[in-house]
């Protein structure tokens, strides 16, 4: 029976509790309650009695404010908007990301139940007066996970068809060694 040390199960479990907690393990994770700095991706506007947009489109805002977890860089988020008085009630139903790895890029794509909150931990995004709500693209909000986020790597194809054209010596089969044939133009 193979014995370890105190000391190693330790630093392994502190070199498991640095590791970020997305993309793990072909896994996209993250916890109940955790918040993600987000930003929509072009300005949204409610007017004209307007008062519910469907379908739009969130990104991570990265490092511009402190936030519990991140996703990864390359992220659409889709969600709706509705006006509730002076505020924008902004939920999301679901997520596309890649994380990129050098040449190498892994796809996640699933459900994702957060509801959109200001920077001070206030419900809604402060974006409406009377019967009108801008929401800038720059203004960056936190949201709140419903429940914990567990997408499994998606297939990525095009991955496939890289490996093999990144394989040594031609032998890839996108990428053959060419026959030894005269040029046409000597001829």
């Amino acid at each position: 029976m193979i014995k370890i040390s105190d000391a190693i199960l330790a630093a392994s479990g502190m070199a498991l509790l640095l590791m970020p907690l997305h993309a793990a393990a072909g896994t996209l994770s993250l916890p109940k309650d955790a918040t993600i700095a987000v930003q929509a991706v072009d300005s949204l506007t409610l007017a004209g009695g307007e008062t519910r947009l469907d379908d739009i489109l969130l990104r991570p805002a990265g490092g511009a404010v402190e936030a519990s977890h991140e996703l990864p860089e390359y992220c659409v988020l889709v969600g709706d908007a509705r006006q509730d008085g002076d505020r924008l009630r902004i939920t999301t139903k679901s997520l596309t990301c890649i994380e990129t790895d050098g040449g190498d890029s892994d796809i996640y794509s699933g459900s994702l139940s957060a509801a959109g909150y200001e920077l001070d931990g206030s419900y809604g995004i402060v974006a409406c007066d009377g019967e009108r709500c801008e929401l800038d693209a720059d203004h960056v909000f936190h949201l709140k996970l419903a429940s914990a986020l567990e997408i499994e790597e998606q297939d990525n194809p095009s991955a496939r068809i890289n490996e093999q054209r990144r394989q040594a010596n031609g032998a890839g089969i996108a990428n053959p060694i060419p026959a030894e044939r005269p040029d046409p133009d000597d001829m």
